[in-house]
C-alpha cells in the first residue's frame, strides 16, 4: 500500500533510506552508493523537514506495519521533482520501485505538472539505465554534487548528477 509518510515514520525512513544508500546493508540490493560516497544519505531530522514541507509529498510503500520503500515528491513550478527513491535492498527488483514510480506520476497529474524531473550520480550507469526503461530521458544538464551537510554523504571521488526529465 502506498500511503503518505508521517512524522511517527520518520525513524523508520530514516532507517530504510540509509540502509539503501549506504553502508554494507546496501549492497544486498542490484544499486548501491556505498562505493562513492561514506557517511549517511539522511537523518531523521531531514525526514520531518520534508514531511512538514508544504511543498514536499513523501510517500511510503508499506505491506503490513512495515515501510519497504519511500519516494520524495517537490512541486517545482509545474515540475515534481522526485528525489529518494527507496527500496529495501534484499527486496529490490520486486517491482516496489515501479509502484513507487506510478504513484509519483499520479500525484504529477494530481498536482498539475507537466512533467517529472531528478538527478542522479551520473556515474550510477545501471540507476540512470533503469529509469530510461521507465520512460524518463537525460535532459544533457549536470549540477554539481555540492553538499557540504555530513548528512548527504562524503563523496570518495568527484561527483556530478545527471538530470533526467519524464513529460507527462
Amino acid at each position: 500500500m502506498i500511503t503518505l509518510a508521517t512524522l511517527e515514520d520518520a525513524p523508520e525512513l530514516d532507517r530504510l533510506v540509509n540502509s539503501a544508500y549506504r553502508g554494507d546493508s546496501s549492497r544486498q540490493g542490484w544499486t548501491t552508493e556505498a562505493d562513492l560516497l561514506d557517511g549517511t544519505r539522511t537523518d531523521a531530522q531531514a525526514i520531518i523537514a520534508l514531511i512538514q514541507n508544504p511543498d514536499t509529498t513523501l510517500l511510503k510503500y508499506t505491506e503490513g506495519n512495515e515501510i519497504l520503500g519511500c519516494v520524495e515528491l517537490r512541486n517545482e513550478k509545474g515540475k515534481l521533482y522526485l528525489g529518494m527513491l527507496t527500496v529495501r535492498p534484499n527486496l529490490q527488483g520486486k517491482g516496489i520501485g515501479k509502484k513507487l514510480l506510478t504513484a509519483a506520476e499520479t500525484e504529477a497529474k494530481k498536482q498539475n505538472c507537466r512533467s517529472i524531473f531528478m538527478t542522479v550520480l551520473s556515474v550510477r550507469k545501471e540507476l540512470i539505465d533503469w529509469y530510461i526503461r521507465h520512460g524518463y530521458q537525460l535532459t544533457g544538464d549536470r549540477k554539481p554534487f555540492a553538499f557540504t551537510d555530513p548528512r548527504f554523504g562524503q563523496p570518495k571521488m568527484k561527483l556530478e548528477f545527471a538530470v533526467l526529465e519524464k513529460k507527462l
